[in-house]
């Protein structure tokens, strides 16, 4: 695929941006300093003329023109700003900046922003916003931190997530432990895993406000002491490949005790562009159409696959149109076919969550085919929540010598659903 594939981490504070370096064959992060990534999610004007990040930030500073500062926490509050006389959105202006954060790439392929948390609303809004920016809406993905971990993870060597690996993240207020693990599933053999990310722990210290900046050492020490307890108790009686600490809380060396607990046997890394880089990971698979590989789950994705039986080379085959790991809002397909009998479209449910498959028929009575691959016909497959599947057929025609005869049949697929089904898998 042509053009740039991005991550695109977004949060309350800011934004990071990591595209494919398709020379390195590998994500390189946007660098707006020397070793420095993070964009303040800050926009202003002054002059006639709009600025983000660190120059909107100066502006503040210097009390010139006019500045928008807490840009994401008022989009998804849909607040509106007056400014001389003028009332702008806050999406709007959210839009703005990421048009601006993004305008040194000229060609966007796909985009998977990642954020701290996802729900059905951000997915929608940010697909909007970048659609008007011109990326196409198929090629706009979202998707949460602990995904980003997972993809990050997939294309790292294998011996770091042999076993599970541990995600450390730490700001000034408290410290999260999340691990990434394989599933056990029904389905798993011959095939890739299945894999999820869960929160195992975490902690709110208010020792840690010694060490922003460091000016009491004893304090320090503290902090250091109840981190490296934290550490064992979330470490005890599991085995871990790698640890990687993230959150601007690792920045300065204040746990030197509990960084010996956490390289005691296993590889440890720290950074602060790990989720923009598996965004971008996620982008590349995308864009790239890659299947193979885990699959990540989670208590948001579909834990049911659904699959069309087709004819390939002469033999039936199961063809998977909807792919566990997908999220019914985003899973809606559109699909044509030529029939080679007129008596059902059958379609197979697999459900990681019971181990078990299912058959539902779409019954053709009334739609003649007389010889095979004569009749056309148009599938689709419409999500209204994560329960329930409405199949459409209609009767396509094919060409002049076979008219549509205007036939159409719809049926409602019952699904298990999100709730409940994915924490069977998960324990």
């Amino acid at each position: 695929m042509k053009g740039m594939m991005i991550g695109y981490d977004l949060n309350e504070y800011g934004c990071q941006i990591s595209y494919f370096d398709e020379a390195e064959r590998e994500p390189a992060t946007l660098e707006v300093a020397v070793d420095n990534y993070q964009i303040p999610l800050v926009i202003g004007y002054h002059d006639h003329i709009w600025f983000y990040g660190k120059r909107a930030r100066r502006l503040a500073v210097v009390k010139e023109g006019y500045t928008v500062d807490d840009l994401w926490n008022k989009a998804m509050a849909q607040e509106k700003i007056t400014y001389e006389d003028q009332t702008y959105e806050a999406v709007w202006l959210l839009a703005r900046f990421i048009e601006m954060s993004l305008k040194s790439f000229e060609d966007i392929s796909v985009i998977v922003f990642t954020l701290p948390k996802v729900n059905e609303d951000i997915v929608q809004m940010l697909k909007g916003i970048a659609q008007r920016i011109g990326i196409e809406r198929k090629n706009i993905y979202v998707q949460d931190y602990k995904e980003s971990f997972c993809y990050y993870m997939f294309y790292q060597p294998k011996e770091l997530w042999q076993y599970e690996s541990a995600l450390l993240y730490c700001n000034r207020k408290e410290i999260r432990a999340f691990m990434l693990k394989k599933l056990k599933t029904a389905f798993d053999k011959g095939r890739d895993p299945f894999v999820t990310v869960e929160e195992v722990a975490n902690i709110r210290m208010e020792e840690l406000k010694a060490v922003f900046p460091m000016t009491d050492e004893e304090k320090a020490a503290e902090a250091d002491a109840r981190f490296r307890t934290f550490v064992q108790g979330v470490f005890e009686k599991r085995l871990i490949s790698s640890v990687y600490l993230t959150g601007e809380g690792f920045d300065q060396n204040w746990y030197p005790s509990s960084l010996k607990v956490i390289c005691n046997g296993r590889r440890a890394f720290q950074g602060n562009n790990l989720y923009s880089k598996g965004a971008c990971y996620a982008a590349y698979r995308r864009g790239m159409e890659f299947e193979e590989g885990p699959v990540y789950l989670d208590d948001t994705k579909m834990t049911e696959q659904i699959s069309l039986k087709v004819r390939r080379r002469g033999g039936d085959v199961w063809q998977p149109v909807v792919n566990w790991g997908a999220h019914w809002y985003e899973s809606d397909c559109q699909l044509e076919a030529l029939l080679t009998d007129g008596e059902a479209i059958e379609i197979r449910i697999d459900s990681l969550a019971s181990g078990e498959s299912r058959i539902e028929e779409i019954s053709l009575d009334g739609l003649s085919v007389n010889q095979p691959y004569t009749v056309r016909v148009q599938m689709k497959m419409l999500f209204q929540d994560d329960r329930t599947l409405k199949v459409i057929v209609e009767d396509m025609g094919l060409g002049e010598f076979f008219p549509a005869a205007g036939f159409a049949a719809e049926k409602l697929i019952r699904l298990g659903g999100s709730n409940g089904q994915f924490n069977s898998l998960s324990q």
